[in-house]
């Protein structure tokens, strides 16, 4: 019975879908989490962090050799061992961030990538169509009457009427002859 008690989620659901182990604790956002983590790989990455860096290191050494002894924190006899473990804490925390931001930037390449592919397909799809279109239009416009077609037609038909009137003219004339012979 214990088990009914427990959440309707099951861990075989989306990680999204569950609840909070710790519910009354605010996470921060796995986006500004992610957008943190590229900003510093991003600044680890210019010439402005490495020649500060450097300068850090060399202003490390300098003081830990020049300064007096009863001043000294790191020991150059020993070889720098605080300074080679700030810049060891430094890389393992920068290899993780570097890899993340690439993982981060990845998928948005894979996203990109998706949507060029989308759009291509609807442009294909739209080209596709365009060219039915041009094909009927052509179709269509082959069927359709020319402007020279409908003069010609329009010559036939006025010769045509023509010759109607002069053969109706040339039989009312006869009509109009006969009539006067007979009269």
């Amino acid at each position: 019975m214990a088990r009914d008690n427990r959440s309707t989620v099951r861990l075989d659901s989306p990680k999204g879908l569950r609840t909070r182990v710790l519910p009354g604790r605010q996470r921060v956002s796995r986006d500004r989490f992610g957008r943190a983590t590229e900003a510093i790989a991003r600044a680890m990455g210019t010439p402005q962090f490495l020649i500060a860096l450097t300068l850090f290191c060399v202003a490390w050494m300098g003081y830990n050799v020049l300064a007096p002894e009863s001043w000294r924190f790191d020991s150059a006899a020993i070889g720098f061992t605080a300074l080679t473990l700030i810049l060891s804490l430094q890389a393992s925390y920068a290899a993780p961030l570097i890899l993340l931001a690439q993982n981060r930037q990845d998928d948005r390449d894979r996203v990109q990538f998706e949507q060029d592919r989308q759009r291509a397909e609807r442009n294909l799809a739209d080209t596709e169509y365009l060219a039915r279109e041009v094909v009927a239009l052509r179709i269509a416009i082959r069927d359709m009457a020319s402007k020279d077609f409908i003069r010609a037609e329009l010559r036939s038909l006025l010769e045509e009427l023509d010759r109607r009137d002069a053969d109706e003219h040339a039989a009312d004339r006869a009509g109009d002859h006969a009539a006067d012979a007979r009269g």
